[in-house]
């Protein structure tokens, strides 16, 4: 069963299920939007038509009695001034701020705003926690319709380090629901600004993971109900300093984080301990997610845009390594080669920032997943020709496999390999001659690692048109092998498909839906699928064909609506069972209405859906369902949406068109249209 990370991490946001914003409107080095001069608001008549929010932290300072102030604007989405209180334009902006600083010889920050949290549960007497926070109580000063001045409450302490880097963090909201328009997350904006206080050049600042890193899933990231869209503010709260009372865990990110990612892969979850957080009231339990990708893609998370993204490798420590690793007693050294580790200050003596060998004790060793490991030989396949390719003959296919330096392969010593055979390419295995079959070659004999194979099976009669060969395979392979860290790993080729005509035609392609590269931006690669030898979208199309259907469940799996239901996943109506898996637990990390998140170009359009072949009914409602239909009720599984779309299906086909096509009133870029 593979669960995908909830989109709104649940312990902040816990009724938020999907995001409706774009990754880079709320970034701060992505915003186009500057603020506008005041004379632009020409008495407010533009700025009362507008939506969207966007704040931008003008300047700091902390004087020497520990005043702080800061001096931040707010505007619409098309620059205009924005009056905070909602007189002047169109509902009222709330402002939220929290004062920060980075202590000398430290990389996180410590919140001069803070709250003391007393436990929530009944009855629990743990202490109450004092915990970074929002300012409360402070006082504005508008310098200008869209242009406000803030005097914390709180003051820093008067012994204040001012050479030392401090920051400000905000959040604006924006709220238009008097007038029907209210988008949380078209209506929130947060900015982070670093300064010195002494005037000096900031030269310390906290980036390890950015907004972007987790908006590749996310889409976007969304926490506290709609106020918190940037890690570059979260990690302002989230630091050790931070505690949840009721549970007594910390709060810090990158504890959290790890934990809420690792999910059912915890030591601890699979040995009965849930984690979750009692926060605002219920529990938000993580210990059903399941990462969509190999939790040791470190990179995934920190990537290089990050200023510190190597912060995972080089600096170790018994948080971050155990908050994974949640079995590892530092203080006894179980689980750690029975090593006590009292300190972190020993722990880059054996865990290095390099790597000597795949698998070994350095950071990024230990983290190699074995299928990727640079040890494999690496199988590559092409196919070169395909001969006889016509209706009643027996296609000969000539290919080559080679390892990823170019020597020849012995097929007959490899773990698996199969020449596959698919057609017609207007939709696999519909219409004339449809065919698909699967052959193993692993018994011809090559030339310095090419091979002429003639299938078994033929061109149906009454082909036409064109058709797909492919080749598929893998090997096991046991990397360091007469070693106590011997792993067993599967070296599998990436499949490439070769168009051929059986009439003379010139040879067309399969149409393409999605793509493996957008697949792969939450899932790394599809390795985890069929062992490694299908890991393309286009191969995947193949087999999971219209007339595809499971053999437990008689469910289809055809792919348009095997993956939709899959990631619909816990809002399906009904249960989408493969096997005995039951899908319905899956959670998307993104927003499903962002249909370009998988598709490419317009493919998801109506008009655009290709051979019109009926596919197998998995709802129970009918016992075979039209393409579009099909399509859209992988997602919209109610027998509304069956009703609705049976109606508008008559002898000559679907209707869906008439309405959902591009430009009409309900097309699907309009039905699935989000608020920016």
């Amino acid at each position: 069963m593979r669960k995908y990370l909830r989109s709104a991490l649940l312990v902040l946001a816990p009724v938020v299920l999907f995001n409706t914003a774009s990754a880079d409107d709320h970034h701060p080095a992505k915003r186009l939007v500057n603020f506008a001069a005041p004379a632009q608001l020409n008495g407010t008549t533009s700025s009362l038509g507008k939506t969207g929010v966007v704040v931008k932290i003008q300047s700091a300072a902390v004087a020497k009695d520990g005043t702080i102030t800061v001096r931040a604007t707010i505007v619409d989405a098309d620059g205009f001034p924005l009056d905070r209180l909602g007189v002047a334009s169109k509902g009222p902006v709330s402002m939220s701020f929290i004062a920060t600083y980075i202590p000398a010889g430290q990389t996180q920050y410590v919140s001069y705003t803070t709250t003391v949290a007393k436990p929530s549960i009944p009855g629990n007497t743990n202490p109450p926690q004092t915990q970074a926070a929002n300012d409360s109580g402070g006082a504005f000063t508008t310098n200008a319709i869209g242009d406000y001045t803030y005097t914390f409450k709180t003051k820093a302490p008067a012994t204040f380090d001012a050479t030392l880097t401090h920051a400000i963090g905000v959040s604006a909201q924006r709220d238009l629901s008097e007038y029907g328009t209210f988008d949380e997350w078209s209506e929130t904006s947060n900015d982070v600004f670093n300064f010195v206080p002494n005037g000096s050049p900031v030269k310390v600042t906290r980036s390890v993971v950015t907004t972007n890193a987790c908006n590749q899933c996310h889409d976007p990231l969304i926490g506290h109900g709609g106020s918190r869209l940037t890690v570059e503010l979260c990690i302002m709260c989230h630091t050790p300093q931070t505690i949840n009372p009721d549970t007594q865990l910390t709060q810090d990110m990158k504890v959290l984080i790890h934990k809420i990612h690792m999910g059912s892969s915890l030591p601890s979850v699979k040995a009965g301990t849930p984690y979750r957080i009692w926060h605002r009231g219920q529990w938000s339990d993580f210990s059903t997610i399941v990462f969509p990708q190999d939790v040791r893609n470190c990179t995934t998370c920190h990537a290089k845009e990050a200023t510190q993204a190597d912060n995972w490798k080089t600096n170790p420590s018994a948080a971050a390594c155990g908050s994974c690793h949640d079995d590892v007693n530092f203080a006894t050294g179980q689980n750690h080669v029975n090593l006590a580790q009292p300190d972190d200050k020993q722990c880059k003596n054996c865990h290095t920032p390099n790597a000597v060998s795949d698998l070994d004790a350095s950071v990024p060793g230990a983290h190699v997943i074995p299928n990727n490991s640079t040890s494999l030989p690496g199988l590559v396949t092409k196919v070169i020709k395909v001969d006889n390719a016509t209706p009643g003959n027996a296609p000969t296919v000539t290919f080559s496999v080679m390892n990823k330096s170019g020597v020849p392969v012995d097929i007959s010593k490899i773990t698996s390999i199969r020449v596959v055979l698919g057609g017609p390419n207007t939709d696999y295995q519909t219409g004339p001659g449809a065919i698909r079959v699967s052959e193993d070659p692993s018994k011809t004999a090559g030339t310095n690692g090419v091979y002429i194979y003639t299938m078994t099976n033929k061109i149906p009669a009454g082909a036409v048109g064109s058709f797909t060969v492919s080749i598929e395979a893998r090997n096991s392979v046991t990397l360091l092998p007469g070693t106590v860290i011997a792993t067993t790993a599967t070296d599998a080729a990436l499949p490439v498909e070769f168009y051929f005509s059986v009439d003379k035609s010139n040879a067309v392609a399969r149409r393409q839906v999605v793509s493996t590269e957008k697949c792969v931006a939450c899932h790394a690669d599809l390795g985890f699928v069929h062992g490694g030898t299908r890991n393309a979208t286009q191969e995947c199309t193949i087999c999971h064909n219209p007339s595809l259907v499971d053999g437990t469940s008689s469910q289809s799996v055809n792919l348009a609506w095997q993956i939709h239901s899959i990631h619909r996943g816990e809002n399906l109506t009904n249960p989408y069972v493969l096997g005995t898996t039951n899908y319905q637990e899956v959670r998307f990390p993104g927003d499903l209405r962002n249909c370009s998140t998988c598709h490419v170009g317009s493919s998801y359009l109506v008009e655009n859906v290709g051979a019109k072949a009926l596919v197998a009914s998995p709802g129970g409602f009918t016992k075979t369902t039209p393409p579009i239909s099909a399509a859209c009720q992988g997602c919209h599984d109610d027998i509304a949406t069956a009703s609705h779309a049976l109606a508008n299906t008559t002898i000559l086909g679907e209707s869906c068109a008439a309405c959902h096509s591009a430009g009409e009133e309900f097309s699907v870029d309009r039905v699935h249209q989000r608020i920016f």
